[in-house]
């Protein structure tokens, strides 16, 4: 296929942006608003986690065939956490089709890809790879992009406290992402092209009420940042438009954003409702090895209830017969949970119901808009406040499509539209790695 026939597809990845925040942004942001006459709102996967929601893009199915339900992933034996990586992902990704097809993808700063693994193309993976070095497919990117000073991650550990320094590390990893772009499309010896932009997930996080109210204090601040985004994402624009055609931008968040005004932990609720029994007392908030023997059912990130069952964990002691009256149980507790006169969750759903497959959380709670729910092991009350000031939501998740005929519902069908635009079928193997 000559370079002027290939009917390219460029996807433009925006972490965290609600298209509601978009819209109020665009009339200062000239780049995002090149985007806001094809945008419209579709809802993320549960959990509206990253890893869960890029995951569910990058392989065109859910989490019940994905196998990624969250940040962490607990060992049945050991009772210890890790966090999820692509080596848990259980079905063939896009690029994996598109490459046995003969076509090319260049992928920039997308998450959850990391260890990265061949592809016919190239990849630096995004959150949560542990090294560029760990990031990167070919080996030969290690070294400009490290000459470039790229990043995977900017420092956000100060983010509650030193708005200063956490702007700055945006800014630095931003910085990196448009110097990759610059190494990865140029030659446009590629078919798809996804490049993510993840800072605003991070910003929103520490200072989102700073975003929205013009009045704050820091608005100014993160206004001069989101400048600096939207200075990238013109860049993104600026080469789409240079493209000879047929050509194609879809562009979207995985999930949406709104003001935390509230951590609720899930597994002090379990421990003060008698569920959750302590073995000893838990060393950090991701001491999972405190589950002790009398355990009914304990939380993991951000509300999947699992229960112990026997044969599932080496302490499990739930048997299948008692699982349906103990999930009625705390089904009525999690759903009288409520915090300052108004219920915290908006729906309990059956995790199996939800994704199709056994292999799933007992229960997934999706909270109400303000309340954002952990798993943590340490914390002595259920609720707090520890410093983050924004939280993921579900739904007014940001889309556009320059051709105006893409009807995703949610991220898993933004992962079929690239399927569909190279007219490939929905077949695929799936892995057989089960995640917890």
């Amino acid at each position: 296929m000559s370079s002027s026939a290939r009917p390219r597809l460029v996807v433009l990845g925006l972490d965290g942006l609600p298209l509601a925040l978009a819209r109020a942004l665009g009339p200062e942001l000239p780049n995002l608003a090149r985007l806001l006459p094809h945008a419209r709102a579709i809802e993320s996967e549960l959990p509206e986690l990253s890893p869960v929601n890029w995951t569910s893009f990058f392989t065109a199915e859910g989490p019940g065939v994905h196998g990624v339900h969250g940040f962490t992933v607990l060992d049945p034996q050991a009772y210890t956490l890790r966090i999820a990586n692509f080596a848990d992902v259980r079905t063939p990704t896009i690029f994996e089709r598109l490459g046995r097809a003969g076509l090319v993808s260049r992928v920039l700063n997308l998450p959850n890809m990391a260890p990265a693994t061949p592809l016919k193309g190239m990849l630096v993976a995004g959150f949560v790879a542990e090294s560029l070095r760990q990031a990167v497919f070919p080996p030969f990117l290690l070294g400009p992009l490290t000459a470039a000073g790229y990043v995977v991650e900017g420092d956000t550990t100060r983010g509650a406290f030193d708005p200063e320094h956490l702007l700055g590390q945006l800014r630095l990893s931003l910085s990196g992402r448009r110097a990759a772009l610059d190494l990865l499309w140029p030659d446009l010896a590629w078919d798809l092209f996804v490049c993510v932009l993840t800072e605003t997930d991070r910003l929103f996080h520490f200072l989102f009420p700073a975003v929205e109210d013009a009045a704050h204090p820091l608005h100014g601040d993160c206004l001069a940042f989101l400048r600096q985004w939207d200075q990238a994402i013109g860049e993104v624009l600026d080469r789409f438009d240079a493209l000879p055609e047929p050509k194609r931008l879809v562009s979207f968040a995985d999930h949406g954003f709104c003001r935390l005004e509230a951590e609720a932990d899930l597994n002090r609720v379990l421990f003060e409702a008698g569920f959750l029994k302590y073995a000893r007392p838990p060393r950090d908030e991701w001491d999972a090895g405190v589950i002790g023997e009398e355990t009914l059912a304990f939380a993991m990130d951000p509300g999947r209830i699992v229960l112990h069952r026997r044969g599932r964990f080496a302490r499990g002691r739930v048997g299948d017969a008692d699982a349906p009256a103990l999930l009625a149980d705390l089904r009525a507790v999690l759903r009288g949970l409520s915090w300052r006169g108004r219920t915290v969750m908006e729906q309990v759903l059956d995790g199996p119901e939800l994704y199709g497959t056994t292999h799933a959380p007992d229960l997934v709670c999706v909270p109400q808009p303000g309340v954002d729910l952990k798993a943590r092991f340490d914390r002595a009350e259920i609720f707090g406040h520890f410093g983050r000031q924004g939280m993921h939501s579900p739904q007014d998740v940001f889309f556009a499509d320059t051709r105006d005929d893409g009807r995703p519902a949610r991220l898993r069908d933004t992962g079929r539209l690239v399927l569909e635009h190279f007219g490939l079928c929905d077949t695929q193997d799936k892995r057989s790695t089960i995640i917890l």
